[in-house]
């Protein structure tokens, strides 16, 4: 699929640009400079082709920075794999020494360029000023109101290679895969890792990555969508505005994934941070796999400290262990059988006659508990529901009179029976006259 990237200095509304092609919130959008850092990479379409958006960090000249000169890499990566180059200026500031060292870039790139005006709505753009540029027409636009976007989407399609299928990247039917944990736990050396390129940026600085990157990945002929996240930090750290949206980001991967890899430093055990990680993880009922990076630092065994971690995050029971060095490629290439596996279990749906056997043996080996006036949880009968995690409702006689633990328990019974490892399996209890009513409703259909 062809490939659109988005380039130019920073803070001229590259960002809001990318966001407002794509449809999407993907990128943070900030009024300070260098708020973007990886590549981000978004399809669309229009008029029927569809095409890769890739945001990309600003370019700075002469910087000896190291975030600075990894950004500028990440960018020029971009523009190395990309069809169509779209430079955005600030039309509000006219042509800025930073934006001839840009479009000079460009220029040796030897590929199609558009420059786009941002920030020409009303009388406040001098448009003119960029054929200065030497790169064509000028396109002016507002990102932000969606002023002049038809016309820049029309002068992109027109410049695309022919010939691309439609949709041969779209991730619809590809594993997501988030990776969480708190900051420089390795999540980013981890990615990298996983795509065999350098994918995102890996610094010992906490808080490196900021948006919410994704990497496809075949192997197998399967598909993967990485999503790297930020380091989520204690509530009362997240203090400035940027840091709050880039929490919201990590949490949004989160929810739109099917399996999350959960990263902790095995060298430090299982702070508070990372229980509330796992919460927000079982609360979304997605399939885990906890990994204890840095296990090569761990004197002797690791088993100790697996069994620390499984203690501490108890709610995450369901949820393997595998401890890895990413540093020194220990143990990775399991991790690929360790998320099919949970994904495996995440999307498994039984047929009701296996879901009822199952809970009937249950049943019969260990008996609900009676109440003190010695009635009993009857079940009459078990179906699985959904999947995305295995949703199984048990039709009894009075909801009121079961116990977390036998849930518990019958959930346990189904895991070993069905092979759900590595994902929660929700338990809903309905009265029986619930049954009834819908089967009532099935006969009137």
């Amino acid at each position: 699929m062809a490939l659109v990237a988005i380039v130019g200095r920073p803070n001229v509304g590259k960002s809001a640009l990318f966001n407002r092609l794509t449809q999407t919130r993907r990128a943070i959008v900030a009024d300070v400079e260098g708020v973007t850092r990886d590549r981000l990479y978004e399809v669309t379409d229009w008029n029927g082709q569809s095409f890769t958006v890739v945001d990309t960090g600003g370019i700075w000249e002469g910087e000896d920075n190291e975030m600075l000169a990894m950004t500028r890499a990440q960018t020029l990566l971009a523009i190395d794999e990309a069809d169509v180059l779209v430079m955005v200026v600030d039309g509000t500031t006219g042509v800025t020494a930073a934006d001839e060292d840009v479009a000079r870039l460009l220029r040796r790139a030897r590929k199609p360029v558009l420059v786009v005006v941002n920030k020409a709505e009303g009388k406040r753009a001098e448009v003119s000023s960029f054929y200065a540029l030497g790169l064509g027409d000028p396109i002016p636009v507002s990102a932000i109101h969606g002023e002049g976007i038809g016309d820049l989407l029309d002068a992109v399609v027109a410049r695309l290679p022919s010939g691309d299928p439609a949709d041969e990247t779209r991730s619809d039917f590809a594993i997501r895969v988030a990776i969480a944990g708190r900051p420089n736990v390795g999540k980013s050396s981890l990615v990298n890792w996983l795509a065999g390129t350098e994918r995102t940026l890996v610094t010992p600085i906490a808080g490196t990555t900021r948006d919410v990157v994704d990497t496809r990945v075949t192997r197998g002929g399967r598909e993967y969508l990485f999503l790297d996240t930020a380091g989520l930090r204690r509530p009362n750290r997240v203090q400035e505005a940027l840091e709050s949206k880039t929490v919201q980001r990590s949490l949004q991967a989160i929810r739109q994934s099917d399996v999350v890899l959960l990263m902790l430093d095995a060298s430090e055990g299982v702070f508070s941070q990372d229980q509330r990680i796992a919460g927000q993880i079982e609360a979304q009922g997605k399939a885990t796999v906890v990994l204890l990076n840095k296990a090569d630092l761990v004197k002797g065994t690791t088993v100790p400290m697996q069994q620390r971690v499984r203690d501490e995050l108890r709610f995450l029971s369901y949820a393997r262990i595998l401890p890895i060095s990413v540093l020194n490629g220990w143990r990775l290439e399991e991790i690929w059988s360790f998320i099919d596996e949970a994904y495996a279990g995440y999307t498994r749906r039984l047929p009701t006659h296996v879901v009822n056997r199952v809970v009937d043996e249950a049943v019969h080996l260990n008996p609900p508990p009676s109440d003190k006036h010695g009635r009993q949880l009857k079940i009459y009968y078990a179906t699985q529901v959904s999947t995305k995690p295995p949703h199984v409702v048990l039709f009894v006689n009075d909801p009121d009179l079961s116990h977390f633990s036998y849930e518990r328990y019958l959930e346990h019974r189904l895991r070993e029976a069905a092979d759900f490892r590595g994902t929660p399996v929700r338990i809903t209890l309905r009265a029986r006259r619930q049954m009834a009513a819908r089967t009532r409703q099935g006969a009137a259909l």
